[in-house]
């Protein structure tokens, strides 16, 4: 007699099929990116409605790195069978899947979304250069300590209040585009920084990714909604999060420019504004060969009328992507196309 959890396991290879373990995981599980978790509900929601037999998919709000660590444990029913993330899956991760035989994953860009640094209504910073950025919340910027204590010390034409911001932790994939596109251009375009590049990337990336671990910038956990709560009620904080909690909580938050660029729907979707980026949904394929919700889970996320410009997600905060990317991302999640994991550097 085979044991339950071996027959499930078994089962979720795709090496055998048996109704009675598959009724037992029609119930989806997914994990990763708070970025993406209130998009993810959505469509949960909405595809319970659908299918009530199938139950309400499980979403759990871990951060885009821990999620993915997660997801990369195995292949069976004790593992997660959706990563979301608001970052692109690392090569560190693809090899991590691997060893652990998650070797057939689909990856699906769900739609856009913009890192943004905001304050209460009352707040003096209207404006900061990417650069600014970079010297306030660096730990060592341009490979010196940061003694910045406040905004003026960054530049004299801001106002002399102390820097206080509320950020991501390191395993949230908004902390990782952050430094990728918010604090690594300007630490690029020294020129000393650009020898280091290509003589050490590992200290390259550490002077320019790195962030401070003082009073100056607080980790605040996977918890967007605890920064927007920071924020509002701590005079002179900044918040560091995702675009739809800004324009959730537009009431009481208003969004700092960048470059001069604001975070809006428009310069997000046409990546002016320097904080835009794609979030996506890991789909581990042996699980959708042995879970029929799961099918039924990806193609709710991917309808026009969740994604699409007038979709329901997109009324809740979510940027979409343009026409030709929903097309070719449509088309990967209808046949589950499985990622060319070595294609990930």
């Amino acid at each position: 007699m085979f044991n339950r959890r071996l027959a499930v396991t078994a089962l979720l290879c795709g090496s055998m099929l048996l109704p009675t373990p598959a009724a037992a995981r029609t119930q989806i599980r997914a994990v990763g990116s708070s970025t993406v978790y209130p998009f993810a509900k959505a469509v949960a929601e909405r595809m319970a409605r659908a299918n009530p037999r199938m139950g309400v998919p499980i979403i759990e709000s871990t951060g885009t790195g821990a999620g993915m660590k997660l997801f990369c444990q195995g292949i069976g029913e004790r593992f997660p069978d959706i990563a979301n993330a608001s970052r692109r899956i690392k090569a560190s991760e693809t090899k991590l899947c691997a060893a652990n035989g998650v070797t057939q994953i689909t990856e699906i860009q769900v739609g856009m979304d913009g890192i943004v640094l905001a304050m209460g209504k009352s707040g003096q910073l209207s404006g900061l250069s990417q650069r600014d950025i970079y010297m306030a919340i660096a730990k060592t910027p341009f490979g010196k300590p940061n003694r910045a204590k406040t905004w003026r010390d960054v530049n004299a034409k801001l106002p002399a209040i102390p820097i206080r911001v509320y950020g991501p932790p390191p395993t949230s994939g908004t902390r990782d585009a952050l430094g990728e596109l918010l604090m690594t251009p300007p630490c690029e375009a020294n020129a000393g920084m650009a020898a280091l590049k290509k003589s050490n990337e590992a200290k390259f990336k550490a002077i320019c990714t790195g962030v401070r671990e003082d009073e100056a910038f607080i980790q605040a956990g996977e918890n967007d909604n605890l920064i927007v709560q920071k924020i509002a009620a701590t005079p002179g904080a900044v918040g560091i999060f995702g675009y739809s909690y800004l324009e959730e909580n537009a009431n009481k938050l208003k969004g700092i420019s960048i470059n001069g660029i604001g975070p809006s729907y428009n310069s997000i979707a046409s990546f002016k504004y320097p904080g835009a980026r794609p979030l996506y949904i890991y789909v581990k394929n042996a699980h959708a060969r042995a879970i029929p919700s799961i099918r039924a889970y990806v193609a709710e996320f991917t309808k026009e009328a969740a994604w699409g410009k007038g979709g329901y997600l997109v009324q809740r905060g979510m940027i979409a992507a343009p026409d030709a990317v929903r097309a070719r991302n449509a088309q990967t999640a209808k046949a589950l196309s499985p990622l060319n994991l070595a294609s990930i550097k």
